[in-house]
C-alpha cells in the first residue's frame, strides 16, 4: 500500500479550499462552487471528497439523506505541510533558498507588496531576537 503524500493534488486542494471557506459542505455545495470557475462533473467531486476523507483531510456526518463534510485538519496545518514538503524536495530543506528565489526572481517582483516585505522583515527581526535570547540563555515566555 502506498504511503499518503503530504501534498494535495491541485484538484484536491481546490476542493479543500472550498470546504475550508464554507466550514462544512455537501458534495453539491462544493460542486456548485467549483462549477462557477470551470467544468467539472458532480461524480468527480464526490469521488475526490471520498478520497480526501480516506486520506484524513475530511470528516463526514450524515444529515438527512446527504453527507456533510468538514475539514479534519486546519488549513494552516495542511498548507504548512505542503510548503515543508516543497522546500524539502526543491531546496533540500533550506527555507532560505526559497526566500532568496522569491526575492531574486524578477517575475515575482510585483507579487510581494510593500506590506508583504514589511511583514517578512518583521518576522526576520523577531527570529533574530529569539536567536539572540537563546544565545544569551534567556527564553521568551
Amino acid at each position: 500500500m502506498r504511503t499518503p503524500h503530504p501534498t494535495l493534488t491541485p484538484q484536491e486542494l481546490a476542493i479543500m479550499k472550498e470546504v475550508w471557506q464554507l466550514e462544512k459542505a455537501t458534495v453539491r455545495d462544493v460542486y456548485e462552487a467549483l462549477r462557477e470557475r470551470r467544468t467539472i462533473a458532480y461524480t468527480t467531486v464526490m469521488t475526490m471528497m471520498k478520497i480526501l476523507e480516506d486520506k484524513g483531510y475530511l470528516k463526514k456526518t450524515q444529515v438527512d439523506r446527504a453527507y456533510v463534510y468538514r475539514p479534519a485538519r486546519p488549513r494552516q496545518q495542511v498548507v504548512g505541510a505542503m510548503v515543508r514538503d516543497f522546500v524539502d524536495r526543491v531546496f533540500d530543506g533550506a527555507a532560505g533558498g526559497l526566500l532568496l528565489h522569491l526575492a531574486r526572481d524578477g517575475s515575482n517582483a510585483g507579487r510581494l507588496s510593500k506590506e508583504d516585505r514589511r511583514r517578512i522583515k518583521q518576522l526576520m527581526q523577531d527570529a533574530d531576537q529569539v536567536d539572540g535570547d537563546k544565545a544569551d540563555g534567556r527564553q521568551k515566555e
